[in-house]
């Protein structure tokens, strides 16, 4: 009994295998997750809806070009509510310096903002703020051009917008530290920065205030 019943169960199998190999079928069938098989993402170099994205000027002389960036005036996440107004370009550079630090310097963590100096800025500029990091080393190190001596007169009088602008957009034979520092985090090197200058006689940290102060007098 049990021989006939196994042998009945193969010629089902068998039959059922061969009936379904024998049609020319047109469908996958069901797919369990279509967005997976079928991407609804865009393909490499693919042209854009020109109704949505495009260049030309709309009716009102706008232009409604996609360029992937984040709308202007997006603060990242974790980020301070402060958008720096100025280009990277020679009227960018000279409005900077009516930028004051918009964080409450008085609060900040100074060993939080001097590990923060040592490790991006120590490099060149050195751990004493003079010029002389182990990239210069007075002249014997691989840097091309010796680093900026935060100790000298014209460093003390600088404004910090305009460290900012520098260190934001680079400056000279110093490229951009934008990718390297957040926003609060370069405003709390320039606080540690000017704390020290102020510390050996230079102008202290300025207070917190709104971006129309005027640009600081030199001491």
């Amino acid at each position: 009994m049990m021989k006939k019943v196994l042998i009945v169960s193969l010629g089902v199998i068998t039959l059922a295998a061969t009936t379904g190999c024998s049609k020319v079928r047109r469908s996958p069938g069901s797919i369990y997750a279509p967005d997976m098989t079928y991407s609804r993402a865009y393909e490499t170099y693919a042209g854009l809806d020109s109704n949505k994205f495009t260049n030309d000027p709309n009716k009102a002389g706008n232009k409604i070009f996609y360029n992937h960036q984040p709308v202007e005036g997006t603060i990242a996440e974790g980020g301070i509510l402060y958008s720096y107004p100025y280009k990277n370009d020679s009227a960018g550079y000279a409005q900077s310096a009516k930028e004051v630090n918009p964080l409450d310097v008085a609060s900040l963590d100074m060993k939080e903002a001097e590990r923060l100096y040592l490790i991006n800025c120590g490099i060149c500029h050195g751990s004493k703020l003079d010029g002389n990091g182990p990239l210069w080393k007075g002249g014997d190190g691989p840097y091309p051009a010796a680093p900026k001596n935060f100790m000298d007169a014209a460093m003390k009088s600088m404004p910090e917008g305009t460290m900012y602008h520098s260190v934001t957009y680079g400056k000279n034979t110093m490229g951009s530290y934008a990718s390297q520092l957040t926003v609060k985090q370069r405003w709390e090197v320039i606080a540690f920065i000017k704390q020290k200058q102020g510390a050996t006689g230079g102008a202290p940290a300025a207070a917190k205030a709104d971006s129309t102060t005027a640009p600081k007098a030199k001491p």
